[in-house]
């Protein structure tokens, strides 16, 4: 039995360390199993919202010498941006061969398909550890070297984080590999638990996505009921449940719900996590008229239709438009129905009011790079996955896809720098036209969507020849051949996109200047809408006294 007294006293000094840990304003991932895909795909996605690292870069596998260690680092996640160091935290043993697998703020891809999303939903103060020392994402980095399937990874970041300490916020990952997709979850053991203690260094729990079905997380905790005595449904760690009642969070007259046990209270607003989840769920199962008010939501449900990748990205750029939540309409949508909303300064939010009581988008202006990744259990290793990788915000990056066998990306897409404006990177290109774009975001938008559908459109018809080719190459020459090929191509995609977007950023600088349109053969004076000119009192200042 923990030291209650003993928990209390050093809460105060861990609450600090453990809410710089976590990262609470990320992130929205999506799994379709694979009966539920347009394709037979298993599809998983990923916002990774907030100032994150987001160079890819492809890490090769390699082979160890017995004895061989590896450092795990804190804060590995914010690489390269102003204000971080990243610090090592400790060295665990290395195993006899690793694979390759594709690094980033949270690695997502591995050489045999396996893919993983995530969603911070921090949980509770009191499961902080300061002897921990694996992060998510360093979880996720030896996941994806070590396993080569959704299943394996699981069991990996669990077993791994039981003996070396999980030291993060609570976090939710979506694994996928071409067969199935689990939803795993992990907290912190508590301030109490120290190596070599004999107890487990953390409390996880994962739960398998129906084939036919469709999950959501969305930074709250969604592993609901656990069946523990079916290892195809779900895993979790041996405490999963007494931990909980001995704290006193779970009555064992009850039924068990993770979610509930281990993160009661989600941050942020009370529609902070569950409008993203519900926006998710009535777009794809809208026949179950879903409550957007509703406290919890089943843990996956049935779509009305079988979902694509291309419905996955229309997701993941959504505003709620068309509701009554849209956040392109109303007065803070400004003349231009910008949908983006940011953060309210203590000192400047009206009273009783929480810095994030705005509505909260699947798409959003601070997301660093964002995915939609889809795994063909069908296909050969190379050709297995292809993760659609867009930088910046979602509704105006362009989707590039990436196959699992590519061994290298243009260096706009693996280098550049962030605290200062870099032509080199390719991360800068889309943030840029974001941000333009919220000058005059109804006419910009629809420029980009044009840039978007010419060439997510073009990859998208090319796709069924890109992938009969590959097995081809597969089948008469090798790995090594298919993986030259499909570097190629996802290579020489990549550049085109990016050189596309500066080109493109250039143009909306010129059009969109000073507040006029400028055609190549005119230049138009639109002004503002009637709408908004009547709501914010326009004719009604000192002139017309």
């Amino acid at each position: 039995m923990f030291n209650k007294k003993l928990l209390s006293v050093t809460l105060s000094v861990l609450l600090i360390v453990f809410l710089g840990v976590s990262a609470v304003n990320a992130c929205t991932s999506i799994m379709v199993g694979k009966d539920a895909s347009t394709d037979g795909s298993v599809m998983t996605t990923h916002t990774c919202d907030g100032n994150y690292d987001a160079r890819i870069q492809i890490i090769e596998g390699q082979k160890f010498e017995d004895g061989a260690m590896t450092t795990v680092y804190k804060t590995r996640c914010h690489d390269g941006i102003p204000g971080y160091n990243v610090t090592e935290l400790g060295k665990i043993p290395q195993v006899e061969e690793t694979y390759t697998y594709f690094h980033i703020a949270y690695p997502f891809m591995n050489e045999h398909g396996v893919m993983i999303g995530e969603a911070t939903f921090s949980g509770r103060s009191e499961l902080g550890n300061t002897d921990a020392i694996l992060m998510i994402e360093e979880l996720e980095r030896l996941a994806l070297q070590r396993a080569k399937t959704a299943r394996e990874a699981v069991q990996v970041m669990g077993k791994l984080a039981e003996k070396y300490g999980y030291g993060d916020g609570g976090e939710s990952l979506t694994v996928i590999d071409g067969k199935e997709a689990w939803m795993f979850e992990i907290v912190g053991p508590g301030p109490l638990w120290s190596p070599g203690s004999g107890k487990p260094g953390a409390v996880w729990a994962a739960k398998r996505v129906p084939d036919g079905h469709i999950s959501v997380v969305a930074n709250r905790s969604r592993i609901d009921t656990l069946d523990l005595d079916d290892p195809d449904k779900a895993m979790a760690s041996d405490n999963v449940k007494s931990f909980a009642e001995e704290m006193g969070w779970w009555d064992p007259s009850e039924e068990f719900l993770f979610c509930e046990a281990y993160n009661p209270n989600p941050y942020g607003a009370e529609y902070y996590q569950k409008r993203r989840e519900w926006r998710v769920l009535s777009k794809l199962a809208p026949s179950q008229n879903f409550d957007p008010k509703a406290d919890r939501y089943p843990f996956s449900v049935k779509p009305d239709k079988k979902v694509s990748a291309q419905d996955l990205m229309a997701l993941k750029r959504d505003h709620y438009e068309g509701t009554r939540f849209d956040l392109t309409e109303g007065l803070a949508a400004g003349p231009f129905g910008t949908p983006n909303r940011y953060a309210t300064p203590s000192f400047v939010k009206p009273e009783g009011k929480k810095d994030m009581d705005w509505e909260r988008a699947i798409s959003m202006f601070r997301c660093a790079y964002s995915f939609v990744g889809q795994a063909r259990g069908w296909m050969p290793s190379p050709v297995r996955s292809v993760l659609w990788f867009g930088e910046d915000a979602p509704h105006s990056t362009c989707y590039v896809p990436v196959y699992s066998g590519t061994k290298e990306l243009p260096e706009s897409f693996t280098s550049g720098r962030r605290d200062k404006f870099d032509r080199s990177s390719a991360w800068w290109a889309f943030d840029f036209v974001s941000n333009w774009a919220d000058l005059k975001y109804s006419y910009m938008i629809e420029d980009i969507k044009a840039m978007q559908e010419k060439y997510e459109g073009k990859f998208f018809k090319m796709q069924p020849a890109i992938d009969k080719a590959a097995v081809e190459i597969y089948n008469i020459h090798g790995k090594e051949t298919t993986e030259d090929f499909l570097t190629e191509y996802s290579y020489n995609n990549a550049k085109k996109v990016v050189d596309a977007w500066w080109k493109f950023a250039d143009e909306m600088i010129y059009k969109y200047n000073d507040g006029y349109i400028n055609h190549p053969d005119k230049i138009e004076s639109v002004g503002y809408p009637t709408e908004w000119l009547e709501e914010v009192g326009f004719g009604e200042g000192t002139a017309a006294e």
